[in-house]
């Protein structure tokens, strides 16, 4: 967390801000992130997001992408307001200012000159995608909801999506890859864009430290199917919602549903 819709959600309101800005000044406040060089001076010419990274597109082909991790998020706001609790990161121009906020401190900040230079996977939002996700499975076993969720394959998908993706789809979590049809293919990537763009009107999923650049609350919580619902009954089934450890990851799932045992 972040994930993609919160993300994306992201890009869509600094666009909104941010686009022919010039960056006047950097302050680092958490040493652990490290140096910002050459990006003062430089205008914000784009905002892109490459799964769960943000890059903040500056003139002479330089980029300033972030990756969020866990806890980080942005907060825009006016010049001399004060700085929340837990900011790492001052970005100024005369349009306002952009304050990294991050708990936990695990969000990373770094400089790249050209775009070129940030790895790019599958985005889950590609048309097409489901023949390229079967191609990509075709010689692996590994379950599918680690599949979605490893960046190397696919970008942008966490273990909150996974979980809905997982349910809507009525697919067991622990299904190797290699044994779906291209129908199946077909369905998940189907299921993925439908869940990531109604999360993305939402503004995302606050069920923990998320917010938007505004520093508000996302909405999806409220269309949550089965993650964190441990306990309670499956909306579609009446059955119990179960949960169970997937490679470290806690696992909601509806056994019915879902036709599996949980592995």
């Amino acid at each position: 967390m972040p994930e993609l819709p919160e993300v994306e959600t992201l890009c869509r309101q600094l666009r909104q801000v941010i686009i022919g800005a010039t960056i006047t000044k950097t302050r680092i406040i958490d040493a652990k992130l490290g140096t910002l060089k050459g990006i003062a001076g430089k205008t914000v010419s784009g905002i892109n997001r490459h799964g769960k990274a943000l890059a903040i597109e500056l003139a002479e082909n330089h980029s300033l992408v972030l990756h969020f991790r866990m806890t980080g998020r942005l907060l825009w706001q006016h010049n001399g307001d004060g700085l929340p609790p837990h900011t790492r990161l001052v970005i100024s121009s005369h349009h306002g200012r952009l304050s990294l906020i991050d708990p936990r401190r695990f969000a990373t900040v770094t400089v790249h000159k050209k775009r070129t230079d940030i790895p790019l996977g599958s985005d889950p939002l590609d048309d097409g995608n489901a023949s390229h996700l079967g191609e990509m499975a075709q010689h692996s076993t590994l379950p599918i909801k680690s599949f979605l969720m490893d960046q190397r394959r696919i970008r942008g998908i966490g273990n909150i999506y996974a979980c809905e993706i997982l349910h809507q789809a009525r697919m067991d979590p622990w299904r190797r890859v290699n044994t779906l049809s291209p129908d199946e293919w077909h369905e998940i990537a189907e299921t993925t864009q439908q869940i990531l763009t109604r999360a993305i009107s939402c503004r995302g999923t606050s069920v923990s430290d998320w917010r938007d650049l505004f520093g508000k609350e996302g909405e999806y919580q409220g269309h949550l199917r089965v993650y964190s619902r441990e306990g309670a009954a499956c909306y579609r089934c009446g059955e119990e919602i179960k949960r169970k450890k997937l490679s470290g990851r806690g696992t909601y799932y509806c056994p019915t549903c879902q036709q599996c045992e949980g592995g």
